[in-house]
C-alpha cells in the first residue's frame, strides 16, 4: 500500500483530492435521508454502467478494465450526486462551502495527505 501511494501520478494526486474533499464535506453536511444515498447508488448503477459500455468499446472490441478503472466509474457518479444534494440550498458557490472554515477543513485535509505521501517518499524503501 505504502508502495502505490509513493508512486502516484499527479493524475491519481487529484483524484485522491477529489475524494478527500468529497468526503469532508459529506462528513460535515451529512444527511441522513435514504432518499439521497438510493438515488445516488442508483445514478452510479446507470452511469456507470454507461461509462463501462464506452471505455470497454462494448460489443465491438470488449478490452478489460482493471478493478480500479472500474470502481472510478461507479464511484464518481455517486459521489457527484450525493455531493449535488447533500450541499443543495446550502449557498455553495460551485462545489466551496459559504464559509472559510469548512474550505480551510476540507484544504486542510488535503495537504496532510500531500503530506504524508511526500514524508513516505523520505522513508527508506524496504526490500524482502
Amino acid at each position: 500500500m505504502i508502495s502505490y501511494f509513493r508512486n502516484l501520478s499527479t493524475a491519481q494526486y487529484l483524484l485522491w483530492g477529489y475524494l478527500i474533499w468529497y468526503l469532508t464535506i459529506s462528513v460535515i453536511y451529512f444527511d441522513s435521508d435514504a432518499k439521497i444515498w438510493i438515488s445516488a447508488l442508483g445514478i452510479s448503477a446507470i452511469v456507470g454502467f454507461a461509462f463501462v459500455l464506452s471505455t470497454t468499446c462494448w460489443p465491438i472490441n470488449i478490452k478489460a478494465l482493471d478493478r480500479w478503472q472500474t470502481l472510478r466509474l461507479f464511484l464518481i457518479p455517486f459521489c457527484v450526486s450525493s455531493y449535488s444534494s447533500l450541499i443543495k440550498g446550502k449557498g455553495f458557490m460551485l462545489i466551496f462551502p459559504p464559509d472559510i472554515k469548512t474550505n480551510g477543513t476540507a484544504i486542510l485535509a488535503i495537504v496532510i495527505f500531500v503530506g504524508l505521501i511526500q514524508l513516505s517518499k523520505q522513508l527508506p524503501v524496504k526490500s524482502c
